[in-house]
């Protein structure tokens, strides 16, 4: 059985960075205007889709790594943190529209005998897949849910804000996790990026 441990610095700066990534969130779709009522239901909806999705795929990097024998701890990125806030707002107070951008920090490994590369791209697959896992659990909920409503909205965005995610990560270009999957596996990738970009389809083909 893997024992993974989250320390408490190491929640702080997973709280800190669930926090900044809501709230660039919230600026970005509702403005510097915001009324508080809206703030609040942004600030809600963004942790439970976009926080989890992010907790989540950095906690299945960290889970993986342990399994293979590695230590792993998510360590905050605060100029990527300060660059995406200042993105969302500063823009907006010049007049011009908003940037969504998010790097909010990453899982650091150690391994004292090396990460092969076939365990490398494991342990970066498991980020996107945890995010295809979310959203098929958001999608489900859909279906369950009377449209219109304004759950079914936030189930929505939490379906598309995790294919979103894992596509992003996707991307062969390093230190995202599409680098690492490509060097292992090309058709694994490529079955990666088709699951992640055909999914986001799949709501319409259910007339959701």
């Amino acid at each position: 059985m893997v024992e993974m441990r989250v320390d408490r610095d190491e929640a702080f700066e997973i709280a800190v960075s669930i926090l900044a990534i809501s709230l660039v969130f919230t600026f970005v779709e509702g403005g510097l205007n915001v009324q508080p009522s809206t703030f609040v239901f942004y600030m809600i909806a963004s942790v439970i889709t976009l926080g989890s999705g992010f907790v989540l795929h950095e906690l299945s990097h960290k889970y993986f790594a342990i399994k293979y024998g590695a230590k792993a701890r998510f360590k905050a990125w605060p100029a990527g943190l300060a660059l995406a806030l200042g993105l969302a707002v500063i823009p907006q107070i010049l007049g011009w529209g908003a940037i969504f951008f998010i790097a909010p920090g990453a899982v650091y490994i150690y391994s004292v005998r090396g990460i092969s590369v076939k365990e490398n791209g494991v342990i970066s697959l498991a980020g996107p897949a945890m995010n295809w896992v979310l959203a098929f659990i958001f999608l489900m909920l859909m279906l369950v849910v009377q449209p219109g409503v304004i759950v079914s909205t936030v189930l929505y965005f939490g379906f598309r804000v995790n294919l979103m995610l894992a596509l992003f990560n996707l991307i062969p270009i390093f230190p995202l996790d599409g680098s690492k999957v490509l060097a292992w596996d090309m058709k694994i990738w490529l079955a990666a990026v088709a699951i992640s970009f055909l999914g986001l389809g799949v709501p319409a083909l259910l007339g959701i």
